[in-house]
């Protein structure tokens, strides 16, 4: 199974691993290992972190928090943050991260537990509160629930990633064009 990260976010790339949240709900971490690869994959460490019983229900109550309060921050911004998922992404967040350590080729190295790397998902959720270089978004597929940071120069971007839900739309869009062009001269 192959992970999106697309929200320009760890936070939003985690809320990412759930897929069509409102209507199929695909899930992506399914078993704790999933929850490692996530990690190694994403960047956040550079090796895939041991896990345990504790990290799959870890990383979906941290994930489930963020989605509220991405959810919130997008669909009622004058309306206070919900308290429970506060309260989990504020715990994640307060624990150590992982370590980095300067290489001799100025490479950085990232190393630590998956409690260290879900500390870094939940500190970069805290920053989607704080104005920022980017526009908060929901992806415009209707089937979509990928939030984004929308960088591009005039905050035009519509889908999570072009090359999924945005060649979909444009492929609909364009056989819609070419029905009602097919309607309008008879053919």
């Amino acid at each position: 199974m192959a992970f999106s990260f697309a929200g320009s976010n760890l936070a939003l790339d985690f809320v990412g691993t759930l897929n069509e949240r409102r209507t199929d709900r695909v899930e992506n971490l399914l078993v704790p290992a999933d929850v490692g690869r996530w990690l190694h994959e994403a960047g956040v460490l550079d090796a895939e972190p041991g896990v345990d019983d504790e990290t799959l229900a870890s990383a979906v109550a941290l994930r489930e928090a963020l989605f509220a309060l991405v959810e919130r921050l997008l669909d009622a911004p004058e309306e206070a943050l919900p308290a429970d998922a506060l309260a989990v992404v504020n715990e994640a967040a307060a624990r150590p991260g992982p370590t980095l350590t300067l290489r001799p080729d100025r490479s950085v190295a990232r190393s630590g537990s998956w409690r260290a790397g879900l500390t870094a998902v939940a500190r970069d959720g805290l920053a989607l509160a704080e104005p920022g270089e980017g526009v908060l978004k929901w992806c415009a597929e209707p089937t979509c629930t990928h939030p984004f940071l929308d960088r591009s120069r005039g905050h035009r971007r519509r889908w999570c990633e072009m090359a999924g839900c945005g060649d979909r739309a444009k492929a609909a869009a364009y056989r819609a064009r070419r029905r009602a062009s097919g309607a309008s001269t008879g053919g």
